[in-house]
């Protein structure tokens, strides 16, 4: 018998992470057991788990005992049990999986190069998160890549789907496009796609003092400024924010500063967590909650399946090679590795310049 690890939260005390492990259950005809091999960890995890109960991450791998949640991940899994006539032992699959060893699938809609996971709890949640690569299948599937793969193309592809929001809205009018929190990776990802385009607006980089030079080094922005300078930033120039942080006084101040010229704020991400409640000088009616998944399945409504994911998958290889000069991968293997590295990134530890890939 197979026996799974899963690494359990507490849905109100992020923090409090521990191991436990089960046999896992019987398959039934049409399943397919999946060892994870292995998954990254990055501060996007934290959000998932920050907002689980308001946008629903709790519900893809659901727990029995109350209070208790599984951190989604993306990450790689190969099949080593079948009941499914079209999914084979052998089968490489990358996607959404638990923080743990395995995970029972029901595959369906089985196609060439995707399947989805079909089980009766995911069948109401974003079809983005429930599809699964059939890599194998892809053509030019580079094993190399992996690592790069699970850890950016998550966030890159929310960054593609940011600069093709601004670009679809004709930037709301701004002239510069401020982004703080410059040094995460999916600040990085937008930054590549949006000077990329000529015709954008210029880009405005706020970060730590500590990550000033290292985001200066990038290239991507016209100005990066610390977060005590932000007034240094041009208040007479329309203006959009694509938020990355979460940080309420950060955004307060900035709302305050740009006034009638803060045109519209992109909530993304909560890399400062830990300060998110908003302030007074909040401009909350020019502010929204962006979710990628949202924007797919709009894209996907106009231009057809598969059209934009092609582009964003595109510019996800173009975007992680680029980011081999900066990125350092630590790759571990254990369940302490995953708690250690559940913490480091929990805390605040990790490096914006270094990402965990770790497994089982």
């Amino acid at each position: 018998m197979t026996e799974i690890s899963e690494f359990i939260v507490r849905k109100d005390n992020l923090a409090e992470g521990r191991v436990e492990t089960r046999e896992a259950p019987p398959l039934k005809d049409g399943e397919v057991l999946a060892k994870v091999d292995r998954f990254a960890l990055t501060a996007n995890n934290v959000t998932y788990g920050v907002v689980g109960e308001r946008i629903g991450y709790w519900k893809f791998f659901p727990l029995e005992k109350d209070g208790d949640g599984i951190i989604p991940v993306w990450g790689f899994a190969d099949v080593i049990e079948s009941k499914h006539p079209d999914v084979s032992v052998g089968e490489r699959l990358y996607g959404y999986f638990p923080m743990a060893s395995h995970l029972v699938m029901a595959p369906a809609k089985v196609k060439e190069k995707r399947l989805f996971d079909g089980a009766a709890h995911r069948a109401d949640l974003p079809p983005v998160y429930n599809a699964y690569a059939r890599v194998k299948a892809e053509a030019g599937y580079d094993k190399e890549m992996d690592d790069d793969r699970m850890v950016l193309y998550p966030l890159y592809a929310t960054s593609y789907c940011l600069y093709d929001f601004m670009k679809d809205k004709g930037w709301f009018g701004a002239e510069q496009i401020i982004i703080p929190s410059a040094s995460s990776k999916t600040a990085i990802g937008c930054a590549y796609a949006i000077a990329g385009d000529a015709a954008a607006p210029k880009l405005i980089g706020l970060t730590s003092s500590r990550n000033k030079k290292a985001v200066e080094r990038l290239k991507l922005y016209k100005q990066v400024l610390a977060y005590g300078d932000l007034e240094k930033i041009d208040a007479s120039v329309p203006s959009v924010i694509i938020d990355m942080s979460g940080n309420g006084e950060v955004l307060g101040s900035l709302h305050k500063h740009l006034g009638e010229n803060m045109k519209y704020t992109s909530n993304v991400g909560l890399t400062h967590y830990d300060a998110n409640e908003m302030g007074p000088d909040f401009i909350r009616e020019r502010s929204e909650m962006f979710f990628a998944p949202g924007h797919i399945q709009k894209r996907t409504q106009e231009w057809g399946p598969g059209a934009f994911e092609k582009q964003a998958f595109q510019f996800w290889k173009d975007a992680a090679v680029k980011s081999r000069d900066w990125l350092i991968i630590r790759r571990e293997n254990d369940a302490d590795a995953v708690k250690r590295a559940w913490n480091a990134v929990y805390e605040g530890k990790t490096r914006p310049d270094t990402a965990w890939v770790v497994g089982f």
